[in-house]
Protein backbone atom coordinates (compact mmCIF):
# COMPACT_ATOMS: atom_id res chain seq x y z
CA UNK A 1 0.00 0.00 0.00
CA UNK A 2 1.34 3.42 -0.97
CA UNK A 3 1.57 6.25 1.52
CA UNK A 4 0.10 9.69 0.83
CA UNK A 5 3.35 11.20 -0.46
CA UNK A 6 3.93 8.24 -2.81
CA UNK A 7 0.39 8.60 -4.17
CA UNK A 8 0.82 12.33 -4.83
CA UNK A 9 4.26 11.72 -6.33
CA UNK A 10 2.89 9.08 -8.72
CA UNK A 11 0.05 11.37 -9.82
CA UNK A 12 2.62 14.14 -10.42
CA UNK A 13 4.73 11.74 -12.48
CA UNK A 14 1.70 10.77 -14.57
CA UNK A 15 0.99 14.48 -15.11
CA UNK A 16 4.55 15.07 -16.31
CA UNK A 17 4.30 12.11 -18.70
CA UNK A 18 0.94 13.25 -20.10
CA UNK A 19 2.46 16.69 -20.65
CA UNK A 20 5.29 15.03 -22.59
CA UNK A 21 2.70 12.97 -24.50
CA UNK A 22 0.90 16.17 -25.47
CA UNK A 23 4.17 17.66 -26.73
CA UNK A 24 4.85 14.51 -28.76
CA UNK A 25 1.32 14.61 -30.24
CA UNK A 26 1.73 18.29 -31.14
CA UNK A 27 5.00 17.43 -32.91
CA UNK A 28 3.50 14.41 -34.67
CA UNK A 29 6.07 12.18 -32.96
CA UNK A 30 3.87 9.09 -32.81
CA UNK A 31 6.67 6.70 -31.77
CA UNK A 32 7.49 8.88 -28.76
CA UNK A 33 3.78 9.20 -27.95
CA UNK A 34 3.40 5.41 -27.89
CA UNK A 35 6.50 4.97 -25.70
CA UNK A 36 5.27 7.61 -23.25
CA UNK A 37 1.79 6.10 -23.23
CA UNK A 38 3.30 2.78 -22.16
CA UNK A 39 5.22 4.46 -19.30
CA UNK A 40 2.06 6.28 -18.24
CA UNK A 41 0.02 3.07 -18.21
CA UNK A 42 2.64 1.43 -15.99
CA UNK A 43 2.39 4.23 -13.42
CA UNK A 44 -1.41 4.15 -13.53
CA UNK A 45 -1.32 0.40 -12.82
CA UNK A 46 0.93 1.06 -9.81
CA UNK A 47 -1.62 3.59 -8.56
CA UNK A 48 -4.53 1.20 -9.11
CA UNK A 49 -2.75 -1.56 -7.21
CA UNK A 50 -1.31 0.50 -4.37
CA UNK A 51 -3.49 3.54 -3.70
CA UNK A 52 -5.16 3.20 -0.31
CA UNK A 53 -8.96 2.92 -0.36
CA UNK A 54 -9.20 5.80 2.15
CA UNK A 55 -9.63 9.12 0.31
CA UNK A 56 -7.07 11.85 0.76
CA UNK A 57 -8.10 14.90 2.76
CA UNK A 58 -7.22 18.59 2.95
CA UNK A 59 -4.36 19.95 0.91
CA UNK A 60 -3.38 16.50 -0.38
CA UNK A 61 -6.88 15.98 -1.78
CA UNK A 62 -6.84 19.42 -3.42
CA UNK A 63 -3.42 18.69 -4.94
CA UNK A 64 -4.61 15.32 -6.28
CA UNK A 65 -7.75 16.89 -7.81
CA UNK A 66 -5.67 19.63 -9.47
CA UNK A 67 -3.24 17.05 -10.91
CA UNK A 68 -6.10 14.85 -12.19
CA UNK A 69 -7.74 17.86 -13.88
CA UNK A 70 -4.44 18.62 -15.66
CA UNK A 71 -4.06 14.98 -16.72
CA UNK A 72 -7.62 14.93 -18.10
CA UNK A 73 -7.12 18.23 -19.96
CA UNK A 74 -3.90 16.92 -21.53
CA UNK A 75 -5.61 13.65 -22.42
CA UNK A 76 -8.48 15.51 -24.10
CA UNK A 77 -6.04 17.64 -26.12
CA UNK A 78 -4.00 14.55 -27.09
CA UNK A 79 -7.20 12.91 -28.40
CA UNK A 80 -8.06 16.09 -30.32
CA UNK A 81 -4.65 15.89 -32.00
CA UNK A 82 -4.54 12.14 -32.61
CA UNK A 83 -8.11 11.48 -33.78
CA UNK A 84 -7.65 13.20 -37.18
CA UNK A 85 -4.37 11.32 -37.67
CA UNK A 86 -6.02 8.02 -36.73
CA UNK A 87 -8.90 8.72 -39.14
CA UNK A 88 -6.38 9.52 -41.89
CA UNK A 89 -4.47 6.32 -41.14
CA UNK A 90 -7.67 4.28 -41.16
CA UNK A 91 -8.67 5.82 -44.48
CA UNK A 92 -5.24 5.03 -45.93
CA UNK A 93 -5.42 1.42 -44.73
CA UNK A 94 -8.92 1.00 -46.15
CA UNK A 95 -7.87 2.65 -49.41
CA UNK A 96 -4.84 0.37 -49.73
CA UNK A 97 -7.01 -2.67 -49.00
CA UNK A 98 -9.54 -1.60 -51.63
CA UNK A 99 -6.79 -1.01 -54.20
CA UNK A 100 -5.41 -4.47 -53.49
CA UNK A 101 -8.87 -6.04 -53.88
CA UNK A 102 -9.44 -4.19 -57.15
CA UNK A 103 -6.02 -5.20 -58.40
CA UNK A 104 -6.62 -8.85 -57.49
CA UNK A 105 -10.08 -8.81 -59.08
CA UNK A 106 -8.85 -7.06 -62.21
CA UNK A 107 -5.76 -9.28 -62.46
CA UNK A 108 -7.83 -12.45 -61.93
CA UNK A 109 -10.40 -11.56 -64.59
CA UNK A 110 -7.76 -10.75 -67.19
CA UNK A 111 -5.19 -13.42 -66.48
CA UNK A 112 -6.63 -16.05 -68.85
Amino acid sequence: MLNTQEVISLYETVAVITDQMLAAARNGDWDELVALESRCASHVETLKAGEPPVPLTGANRERKVKIIKKILADDREIRNLTEPWMAQLSQLINSTGNERKLSQAYGASHSG
